[in-house]
């Protein structure tokens, strides 16, 4: 790697850690005897997989030249920051090189917008291509998109890449007008639902034996603190854009403050415990069966942060328990705090062959401080049922002496 090579890569490299949106799953590329790279099961990130397993992967921005000057943006136009650009070369032999040497399993690669969305997005694809076709690179390729690209490139993009993302960065239009005004939903929006249908459509034909496709999906990016919304607007965002874009992963990044403009709130730390309340919910929209209006609503229109969703829901709903984990059906089991979907699945799998006790309950992974004041059995801690404040308190009490032991 030559000197040159190297600082950019120290500047685009520093650039691109603002994105968050870069975790992968689901991809199955499987490599070939000549081939490079294996891209399968969970897929690459520069993160732990679902499995536990930590990854990695070339993270970098094409360049942090934009046209654009968006607020809270660190690239952007008006922002006195060294500035650097890479080939399309130097992308791709950075790629392999790195690989070859075991340092990454894979890219991913976002950019500033150089002239216009289609000329930094064809930029984006030829990189995917090459590697693809030149170097029968079969490692995890995770290309952000621009918004507004042309059908043509978002289609062309998805032969290459196993997962395309393109940011909404702000959860409302009204919002993102006030940061970045030359930008709108309606770009991000409409190669979602190409991505969508074409996503949709290539899977009803898999027997035609058809290119992969996208095969980890889509994602999006919205930015959380740089704007007033309420945790209600962006969780029902969230459903939306599950339901009807099918998106794979929303990922929700707390504001970084890197800029001194007027128009962002003077924050001293990003609200990083807001954005984990944020995936946290998440999860139990996308897992547990959760409703938007069952988490947050109108009289509770943001996230508890001292406490995750799941237990402020049944803090809220006493009348729900406790519940009698070997008649409940699924749907209510996955409600108790401390049980999880495989607790839940092994409970109802398990009450088959007989009653699920309190010590079964603890062997299948239930957290049974948490759980057992939402569980019908035998011990007093049912009577307090009717006192979430009292169930809250000793919830908490007791997990800051557990963290006191290490």
């Amino acid at each position: 790697m030559t000197d040159r090579v190297r600082e950019k890569l120290r500047i685009l490299a520093d650039a691109a850690k603002y994105d968050v949106s870069c975790a992968s799953s689901g991809s199955q590329r499987k490599n070939s005897k000549t081939g490079l790279g294996n891209a399968e099961g969970m897929g690459i990130c520069h993160s732990y997989t679902e499995d536990g397993r930590c990854v990695s992967l070339l993270k970098v921005l094409l360049t942090n030249y934009c046209i654009y000057d968006c607020a809270y943006c660190i690239s952007r136009r008006s922002n006195d920051v060294r500035r650097a650009a890479f080939s399309v070369e130097e992308i791709v032999d950075l790629t392999i090189n790195l690989y070859k040497r075991n340092y990454i399993e894979g890219l991913f690669l976002s950019s500033g917008i150089f002239k216009n969305s289609d000329y930094t997005s064809e930029r984006l694809v030829r990189v995917a291509k090459e590697l693809r076709t030149k170097h029968q690179f079969n490692g995890y390729i995770h290309l952000k998109m621009i918004p507004g690209s042309s059908k043509e490139l978002i289609i062309e993009a998805g032969l290459y890449a196993d997962r395309l993302s393109l940011n909404l960065e702000i959860p409302t239009e009204t919002e993102l007008k006030k940061l970045a005004p030359e930008k709108n939903h309606r770009d991000a929006l409409v190669p979602m639902a190409v991505l969508k249908d074409e996503i949709e459509g290539r899977a009803k034909e898999r027997m035609r034996k058809k290119p992969l496709f996208a095969p980890a999906g889509q994602s999006t990016q919205l930015i959380i603190g740089a704007t007033p919304e309420r945790d209600l607007h962006i969780l029902r965002l969230s459903s939306v854009l599950y339901s009807q874009q099918k998106l794979r992963r929303v990922y929700y990044s707390g504001y970084l403050p890197v800029s001194t403009d007027n128009r962002l709130p003077m924050l001293s730390a990003p609200p990083l415990i807001r954005e984990n309340r944020l995936y946290q919910a998440d999860w139990l929209l996308r897992f547990y069966g959760f409703k938007v209006h069952e988490i947050v609503n109108e009289a509770f229109p943001d996230l508890q942060l001292d406490v995750d969703p799941k237990l402020a829901y049944a803090l809220r709903n006493p009348h729900l328990f406790p519940i009698d984990v070997n008649i409940a059906p699924y749907e209510m089991i996955l409600r108790i705090p401390g049980v999880g979907v495989r607790s839940a699945q092994r409970i109802v799998s398990s009450r088959r062959f007989g009653k699920v006790g309190i010590e079964h309950l603890k062997a299948m992974g239930v957290a049974w401080n948490r759980a057992k004041h939402y569980i019908k059995h035998g011990s007093p801690f049912i009577k307090m049922i009717e006192q979430p404040g009292l169930i809250k308190q000793q919830i908490l009490l007791g997990e800051r002496q557990q963290l006191s032991l290490f």
